[in-house]
């Protein structure tokens, strides 16, 4: 499907978004044409897989064709092949553009990474998929906490060498643990809301001091040291901004009690892995369940990979096979305010590019 002088906002998908999810993006806003060429996006390894499979080569033509796409729309759902620099040469190309939607919850580092010119971070607006991910991740928060909770890593050692324990090890139960948020976005919050029905205490840091529902204490920033030390389980959701790197330091990491449990479905960037290892090797946390990394794929001599009390998954945790659709239906939403001139939810702030 090509662009033609309809007056429909015209937008092209630029990853590989099943047809019935673009089909729903017109029933829901009328006022939309979707230009969706299957073909020439790099085919889905899965559900919801935006970077595509790695081995697609477009043809010549097919590579004209979709530049074309590209630079007749007037916005984008998704960052064409996720390429920050693709990005960055089709908001160049196409000054009709005005809206781009990441896939991503963290699509902001994205867009920064593009380098954009500030008037082309004027024109266009870029909107993320936060809170699309929110309840799969509040799950493996609640999981990581409990693997923590009950010893995971030994059963698991104890299972492997067929040995049944004489020593009777008391576990960790939720409800009488204090867990504490940074974060109180939409995955935060989603994770208080489970963490709360478990009788655990929440505990979650804010900037702006809110109160959240399920959340007993907001903390400032500032005093998250302090509160680290009186929490029996950090759970991370935050994004990875200047503002954000290494938060979970070493002075954050020097206050914890021993044995505290750690979780990070945030961005890896947030905790300072270098000052981990040592709270790891000294037990101050106790056990660390991690999504993501500083550097991604972690790399194979990282000992965060052999360490008895680390559970590490490959930033995977947000993956769902409701992802697409919920992402769709988002994007519908914010068409709709696009064209009836209302904020747009998610937009990213191209300052601190969150």
């Amino acid at each position: 499907m090509s662009p033609t002088s309809d007056s429909r906002l015209q937008v092209a998908v630029a990853v590989d978004l099943p047809a019935e999810h673009c089909r729903m993006i017109e029933h829901l806003e009328p006022r939309v044409r979707v230009l969706h060429r299957p073909d020439l996006n790099r085919p889905a390894r899965w559900d919801a897989d935006w970077e595509g499979d790695p081995g697609f080569t477009r043809t010549h033509e097919q590579e004209r064709e979709f530049a074309e796409l590209l630079e007749g729309a007037d916005a984008l759902f998704g960052i064409p092949d996720v390429d920050p620099a693709r990005l960055a040469g089709a908001v160049r190309a196409n000054p009709r553009l005005r809206w781009v939607h990441t896939t991503a919850a963290g699509g902001g580092a994205q867009v920064r990474t593009a380098g954009l010119a500030p008037a082309d971070l004027e024109r266009v607006a870029f909107t993320t998929s936060a809170g699309v991910h929110g309840s799969t991740l509040a799950e493996f928060a609640l999981f990581g906490v409990l693997a923590g909770a009950k010893d995971l890593r030994r059963l698991e050692r104890d299972q492997a060498s067929r040995h049944w324990s004489s020593e009777r090890r008391a576990m960790r139960h939720l409800d009488e643990m204090t867990v504490l948020i940074v974060g109180l976005g939409g995955i935060g919050a989603a994770a208080a809301s489970r963490f709360a029905a478990c009788g655990s205490t929440v505990w979650g840091t804010s900037r702006s001091g809110r109160p959240v529902e399920h959340v007993e204490r907001v903390v400032p920033l500032e005093e998250l040291a302090t509160a680290a030390s009186q929490a029996d389980a950090i759970v991370v959701t935050l994004p990875g901004t200047p503002s954000t790197e290494r938060l979970i330091g070493a002075e954050v990491l020097a206050a914890v009690r021993p044995g505290t449990i750690l979780v990070n479905v945030g961005r890896g960037t947030v905790v300072d892995e270098d000052a981990l290892l040592p709270a790891l090797e000294d037990g101050r946390i106790g056990f660390a369940a991690l999504d993501v990394f500083a550097t991604e794929p972690l790399p194979e001599a990282s000992p965060l990979w052999s360490h008895p009390n680390v559970l590490v998954s490959p930033h995977t945790a947000a993956l769902s096979r409701q992802e697409g659709r919920r992402i769709a239906k988002l994007f519908a939403r914010n068409a709709t305010r696009l064209l009836d001139g209302e904020p747009l939810l998610n937009r990213v702030d191209t300052v601190e590019f969150y």
